[in-house]
């Protein structure tokens, strides 16, 4: 008998996702200005890189976690450093507390998605992993999609300690989901000093790499976009920051109904190299229009991408993997995924320096490094025929 994918502890997780996902997003419009306001503009391209650079660090202990004590305790982690950071950060107001918290705050990215993705490759039959990886994508992506509109519209009606405390209150809800979910992980280990303790071996997954590489390459663009959008935005005269991060995330969830299940039917490599190009297209709308039209526009064309790659490198890194050590795979493909969104993020806070006039150049530099990941695909996918004949 085949295996259900669309069980209610598929859709507590996916319930318990969306809020996660709004809780942290809804903050990112917001912190640009917000850091500038305590006197930390020079920091900005900082208020990513260290979000993702704690995120990085973290996802070997994750991977080893999820693969020994569990998948919900590991989500619960993650949840619960939302919950917390989102009550510092109108106590901890100058600019050292500031990054200091986007450090911590890290960890919460660095542990709920690996242990997610590898609860839902877990209770979903494999062939049905692009479309389950796809519909759970759906609600992440629907938290990133409220989560900023609804973050800038906290603020401008109330205050930005409001959104702070929202924030918490999101990743409470997310957390009393996540005691409803029954663990998967078959043969569970008690919590001991050994859990955390990491070798070499169990950083990387070798196993997975062809998929971690394009995520990098890929998500490189993403840490440019978080940078720099929100002053873009408001230069070119758009007055809520979080519209851009509204409309990618809308145009990425209705291009998951149908990519996740594409991937199975058709190959991973072949969607993301389709999900690749339209990455590149997008990048080249949005430096190239300065104006609200064609930034949205380029908004739309950049979600389809996303939705297009989400759940194929997804479902290709569970491919690739081993089950055993499933965790770790996944940590893998979320460490590359990380650190392509620090760079980018670290790179473009580094040339932008509040020059608006770098802004297109930075995005033109996205669209070249999507443009080696395309490359690099190609390539293996060529080499692959020329062995299989």
């Amino acid at each position: 008998m085949e295996q259900k994918l669309y069980t209610l502890n598929f859709w507590l997780l996916c319930s318990s996702s969306l809020l996660f996902s709004a809780s942290f997003n809804m903050l990112i419009p917001e912190l640009p200005s917000y850091l500038s306001s305590i006197g930390g503009a020079e920091y900005k391209g900082l208020i990513i890189a260290l979000f993702t650079l704690t995120a990085g660090i973290s996802r070997p202990f994750s991977g080893k976690l999820t693969d020994t004590i569990g998948r919900v305790p590991v989500m619960a982690v993650g949840s619960s450093v939302c919950f917390i950071c989102g009550f510092l950060y109108p106590i901890l107001s100058s600019v050292s507390g500031f990054l200091f918290l986007r450090l911590l705050h890290g960890f919460s990215t660095g542990f709920k998605p690996t242990a997610t993705a590898a609860y839902v490759a877990d209770i979903a039959p494999s062939s049905r992993w692009g479309e389950a990886l796809g519909i759970h994508g759906l609600f992440f992506s629907t938290g990133m999609a409220i989560g900023p509109a609804i973050g800038s519209a906290i603020t401008a009606s109330y205050s930005i300690d409001t959104l702070f405390y929202c924030s918490s209150l999101l990743a409470f809800l997310s957390i009393g989901i996540l005691l409803n979910l029954k663990e998967t992980l078959a043969k569970k280990q008690r919590f001991s000093s050994q859990s955390i303790k990491i070798t070499k071996n169990d950083i990387i997954d070798l196993r997975v790499f062809p998929a971690a590489f394009v995520t990098l390459l890929s998500y490189f663009a993403y840490g440019t976009i978080l940078t720099l959008i929100p002053d873009w935005s408001e230069y070119i005269g758009l007055k809520n920051k979080g519209l851009f991060f509204m409309v990618f995330t809308v145009s990425s969830l209705l291009i998951r109904f149908v990519a996740g299940k594409t991937s199975d039917r058709y190959g991973r490599t072949t969607i993301i190299t389709i999900g690749l190009i339209v990455l590149i297209i997008s990048l080249s709308i949005i430096g190239s229009f300065q104006s609200v039209p064609g930034l949205l526009i380029g908004s739309f064309i950049y979600g389809i991408a996303t939705g297009l790659l989400s759940p194929a490198t997804n479902a290709w890194t569970v491919d690739l993997s081993n089950p055993a050590h499933r965790g770790k795979a996944m940590a893998t493909m979320y460490i590359a995924l990380e650190v392509g969104i620090g760079i980018g993020a670290l790179c473009s806070g580094w040339f932008y320096q509040d020059r608006l006039t770098m802004i297109p150049r930075l995005i033109f530099l996205a669209a070249g490094i999507a443009g080696l990941a395309l490359l690099y695909l190609v390539k293996r996918r060529y080499n692959q025929r020329q062995e299989a004949h």
